[in-house]
């Protein structure tokens, strides 16, 4: 499915936040060190994080604003020491509870996978549930506010 169609059904049926600016995205970019690719770039152009399914505090996807995804950073580096692989993965979605979805940035261009990092687990392991942004989206969507990857 188009990124754009995706986007729409944000707007449509979810808590989309206003979007990011695209100065603020550069600003962004210089200070994470990292390029957001295609799909990123356009989900942040046109909401700067959302929700799906339900707002806060019960949203299980709580797809972080850039500014969320700054400080969600610092708290994971500060708490796991993380280095190594680990620095290139970036926290992108609050599944609640401080588990995370994350944006693995280690190739370029993107698109970048997409890593569950269970609590319990992270940062000694993770699993890919999505190899790219679009594809996390379409299956978030369709998973009736479940973790689509628990039930594979």
């Amino acid at each position: 499915m188009a990124i754009e169609s995706l986007l729409a059904e944000i707007s449509r049926a979810h808590f989309p936040h206003p979007p990011a600016t695209p100065e603020r995205i550069a600003t962004f970019e210089a200070r994470m060190g990292w390029r957001l690719d295609e799909d990123l770039r356009a989900f942040f152009l046109h909401c700067d994080g959302a929700e799906l399914f339900e707002r806060l505090p019960e949203a299980n996807y709580s797809i972080l604003s850039l500014a969320g995804i700054e400080e969600a950073t610092l708290r994971l580096r500060r708490r796991d020491h993380s280095d190594g692989e680990a620095a290139c993965w970036y926290p992108l979605v609050d599944c609640q509870d401080s588990d995370f979805v994350l944006v693995d940035v280690a190739h370029p261009g993107g698109p970048y996978p997409l890593l569950d990092a269970y609590h319990e687990t992270y940062p000694r392991e993770v699993r890919r549930v999505a190899g790219s942004f679009r594809e996390f989206l379409e299956r978030a969507l369709a998973s009736d506010n479940q973790f689509f990857w628990l039930e594979e």
